[in-house]
Formats: structure tokens, sequence, C-alpha cells
């Protein structure tokens, strides 16, 4: 049976939902804007120096404007959220997109044969303007259509094309596409862009380079299988997300998560934030709720979503791979909350995996990634280190608690500092990351128990919030997985405050299936 599009089972529950939004939207639009009213350090500087009115004066004008227009809005839209909140019980908690046609899963001749799978997972903070404008981002909506559009480029880039299309152009800049223009490498200044034919303007690469397991990289792995998103909270950003990347994605989870009162301790007012594209058909899907969100983390609904996907078939048998994205509990000083969140995600993952599970399946993979809020260097960070999700799971870049491998390094950055020139640009970024004291300087730092800054560890490469663990699975087929390459990512340098994170599995098999 094949998985449904629409969260809802009825048409009509789903149209009603779309009025009930469209109603809330001009108060959800109001409330964001006054809080935008903040202003990027990017911003800032560009006011340095200039004769303008001072921005005090035209936030106060702006903010104005919008309070008699939030308070004229707010009698429809409590009435349409009172309409809208129990609607939420016939809600499944996700929607999924599917586009191309149905295609018979390819014949994976085992043993024998080996294939690669490119998994991508980063948290690029969309969330609502306003909320956006607290990491020092701004400008969500054209973000996401950035973002979309280097990931798509980067996915349809196989090793071929990438020789047959690359021209120089004068500047000795590497261009992709048949457009003389190209947009902005970083995010910093939101243009007009035309996503039916944009040329994407990509960072030059060192030729003849010996290459390594792990590797800082200015551009987003070709030909990704797999995209794992985290914080695609605002739900216009996710249209972009999925309208661009659909094209080259077949199978889309997004808006993922419950709201209001529904399988959570807490009201929630936003989604979990998860989002994945998929190039191969997904067979099951499922999503829970973490219970124990707190402070900030309280009104969005985290939690785990578990997919099934189908990489094809051998003498009969289902190939199959787990995908498990999450983010986990962000306040630094909360470890315990964040290994509570461990627990039940590798709960629910391994109920998952049985409920799904047919006699026969061979598991290519089993992924658990995304955000999860703590490092492998800092004290503060220590129960976490030591969880058994190690055991059971493999950190490519890791070789212990408290020590990473020496090409590992931290993907949260300094927010503050995601402006500056020496990071500006996924080039300089990549250059910059090369070299310890530019991790020292736009990298985050490691943190006490208490959520402080650790100021005496000197030797810390950056905090690594951001994981993709694998593990085997024993069944008819003895399939090995080794790395081929763990990347890690600059190519949306000003566009986020983490980094990219990549990892190429090779997948191999010698024993002879049983008859």
């Amino acid at each position: 049976m094949s998985l449904r599009e629409s969260p809802y089972a009825s048409p009509f529950l789903a149209g009603l939902d779309t009025v009930l939004r469209g109603l809330l939207f001009p108060t959800y639009w109001l409330v964001s804007q006054l809080l935008a009213l903040q202003q990027t350090t990017a911003e800032k500087q560009a006011r340095q120096g200039k004769p303008c009115p001072p921005y005090a004066l035209q936030a106060l004008l702006k903010g104005t404007a919008i309070v008699p227009l939030l308070l004229l809005s707010l009698p429809l839209a409590l009435v349409a959220f009172l309409a809208w909140l129990p609607l939420q019980a016939a809600r499944r908690p996700f929607a999924y997109q599917r586009t191309g046609d149905r295609a018979l899963p390819e014949e994976w001749s085992l043993p024998g044969q080996e294939r690669a799978f490119t998994f991508i997972t980063s948290n690029i903070c969309l969330l609502p303007e306003g909320l956006a404008r607290f990491s020092n981002l701004a400008h969500t909506q054209w973000r996401a259509k950035h973002i979309a559009q280097v990931l798509l480029w980067a996915a349809r880039l196989s090793s071929r094309r990438r020789r047959d299309s690359i021209s120089r152009s004068s500047s000795g800049r590497q261009k992709y596409g048949a457009m003389e223009s190209s947009p902005p490498q970083s995010c910093q200044r939101p243009l007009r862009l035309d996503a039916t034919d944009v040329t994407i303007e990509m960072p030059g690469e060192e030729q003849g380079k010996a290459t390594l397991p792990g590797e800082i990289t200015a551009c987003f792995p070709p030909s990704a299988d797999f995209v794992c998103l985290q914080e695609v909270f605002d739900l216009r950003a996710s249209t972009h997300l999925r309208r661009l990347l659909g094209s080259y994605y077949g199978h889309i989870i997004y808006d993922v998560g419950t709201y209001g009162l529904v399988g959570c301790s807490a009201p929630k007012l936003l989604n979990s934030g998860l989002f994945v594209a998929s190039r191969y058909p997904v067979l099951a899907v499922q999503y829970r709720c973490y219970p124990n969100g707190t402070k900030e983390d309280a009104l969005a609904a985290k939690g785990l979503l578990c997919v099934q996907v189908q990489l094809g078939t051998s003498h009969g048998q289902r190939i199959v791979g787990y995908l498990n994205c999450t983010h986990l509990h962000a306040p630094e000083a909360d470890a315990e909350i964040r290994c509570d969140q461990l627990n039940l995600g590798l709960l629910w993952a391994q109920l998952f995996q049985d409920a799904n599970a047919q006699p026969g399946d061979v598991v290519a993979f089993d992924i658990y990634c995304g955000d999860l809020n703590f490092d492998n260097c800092s004290a503060g960070d220590e129960m976490e280190q030591g969880h058994q999700i190690f055991n059971l799971y493999t950190d490519p870049c890791r070789l212990g608690p408290r020590k990473d491998k020496p090409w590992a390094i931290g993907t949260l950055m300094d927010y503050l500092e995601i402006y500056a020139k020496a990071v500006s640009t996924p080039e300089n970024m990549k250059r910059t990351l090369e070299q310890p004291e530019g991790r020292q300087k736009y990298l985050a730092g490691p943190v006490l128990a208490d959520g402080k800054p650790d100021l005496s560890l000197t030797s810390c490469e950056g905090r690594r919030l951001d994981y993709i663990l694998y593990r085997e699975h024993p069944g008819p087929l003895a399939l090995n997985t080794v790395v081929e390459k763990a990347s890690f990512i600059t190519h949306l340098a000003t566009c986020a405050d983490h980094l990219p994170f990549g990892l190429r599995l090779l997948v191999t098999c010698t024993e002879q299936p049983e008859v």
C-alpha cells in the first residue's frame, strides 16, 4: 500500500486546514515582522558610515505601524486558532511529496555488486523571520530558495558533468550552467532568482590533492542520495525547498510534527523542523514527539522521524535502508533531557524497524542523524559523550569519549561572526577553517556543565553537534559498510549557523545468499 501524501485522510479536512492556516497567517506574519525589527550584525555593519536616520527611529516607526494591524488581526486569528486546534487530532504528523512515475525496484545483484550512498545532514535555521534573527540570520524565504538551489545543483552534478560543464570565468572561478551571471555564493543579500534558469557559481577545487577520509569542502558532495534537514520550521520556506528539490528527490517528508495538544506534553506552535528528501521510494514513515522539552524548546514538537526506504531487490528479497532523523533538546545545561531523548530515540527506532521488517529483508544501512546538540570535546557534555548510542552506532568522526579523529572539526559557528570576511564565502570559510586559529575564532567553543563557555580548553576543534551515525545489521546476507568520505561543508556560508555534514558509505557483500 502506497503512502498517502496528505496528512489528512479527508480532502475536506485538508481544505479546512488550509483555510484556517490562511486566516492565521496575517497575525503570524505581523508577529514575525515585529520580532524582525532587530538587526543582524551584517545589517549593522552596512549602516555604519551612511547618512541615514538612526535605526532606532526607523524601528519605532515600523513598530508603530505594525502593532495596530496586529491588534486588528487578533480577533479573527483567535477564532481560527480555536477551530484549528481540534482539527490537529485528525492530522497525521507528517506530509509526503512524491514526484515522478512509480518505478519497480531495481535489481541489486548480491553478492558481488557494491553500491555507495551519500547522506547529508544540516541544521539550516529556517525559522520565521523574526525568530531567525535571534540566530543572526535574516531573509528566511530567500535563504530557503538558495539552499534548495545549491543542493539541487550539487545533487545533479555527476563527475562526468563536472568535467564537461565546468568553464572558467575571467575571475578564475568555476561556473555551471548556461547563463553568464550567477547568484552570490553567500546569503547576505536577497536577489530575485529564476528557479527554472539559474547558474550556481561553484567554489573552485584544488586538483591533484591527496584525499583523506575526512575533508573540509567548499561545495556539497555530488549526487547525494538522502538529505536530512533540521529547523525547517517555516512552512513557506519548506514549500520552497520541496518544490525545488522535488525535481531530483522524488520522495520528500515535510511538515513533520504535531501541533496543539496532540501527542506531546505541552502545546506546540511549531512543528519538529525535520525534513527528509530521498531519491529512493519510501516504504514506511513514523514520527514520535519527545515528551520532555522545556524552556525555548517547549513550543516546538521536536522528536524522531523514522523512514524506511527501498533500495532494490536481490533474488526476490527486499533491500531496504533506515533513516532516523532527529533534533535534540538545545539548552546546553540540560544534558539529562538529551540523554532521555537519546534513550527514547533508540527504543523508537528499534520498534519502527521491528514493525516494518519483512522476512528475508536485507538491510543495507541504518542511519541515525541530525543535530544532537552536544559535542565530543566539551566537559559539559560528558553524560551524552558516554551514551550507549555510540555502542550501537558508529560515529565516523569519533575515536572515543572526548577524542575525535584528527580531521574532524566543529559544525557550530560562532553566530556573531558568520558575516566576517574570513568566512563570508564558501572558499573563504574553507581556507579559514583549515587553519587552527581560524577554527578557534569562528567556530563555537566548548561549554561547561552549566552551559557557560569553557575558556580553559584550547585543544577543542569546535563543537561538533551534527552527526551521521551508522550501523550494520545481521541478516540473510552479510553486508559490509566502509566510510568512503566524510565532509564538513562550507557551501552555506552566511546562510546558516551550522556547517552541513556529509557522509558517503560504500556497501559491499561477499557472502553467498541462502537458498
